[in-house]
């Protein structure tokens, strides 16, 4: 997927709980959730993989957080992405 297809999906996903609830900010909130979760899993793997020695039982609490696995721009945009357009929508809704 590229970057403008995860807002989009994550935006499909908030106008269906949004609609189904009536709470916009559930639905950013559900949808933001799945993709952050998803980039913090592949940057446990990398941490793994270059400081683990292949092990996850090396990897400490912190590692998905760790900035030296974070080095491309596509791993910040694959979950900002979508937490900046489901936010903005979910503002957008709320003042209408």
């Amino acid at each position: 997927m590229n970057y403008v297809e995860h807002a989009l999906l994550a935006l499909a996903v908030q106008a269906l709980v949004g609609r189904l609830t009536g709470n916009w900010w559930a639905g950013a909130a559900l949808a933001s959730a799945y993709f952050i979760g998803r980039e913090a899993a592949q940057a446990e793997y990398r941490w793994i993989e270059h400081f683990g020695q292949g092990r996850r039982a090396n990897m400490p609490w912190w590692g998905p957080f760790d900035l030296r696995v974070w080095t491309k721009p596509d791993q910040w945009i694959d979950w900002i992405g979508p937490l900046v357009a489901t936010c903005t929508m979910a503002w957008f809704v709320k003042r209408r």
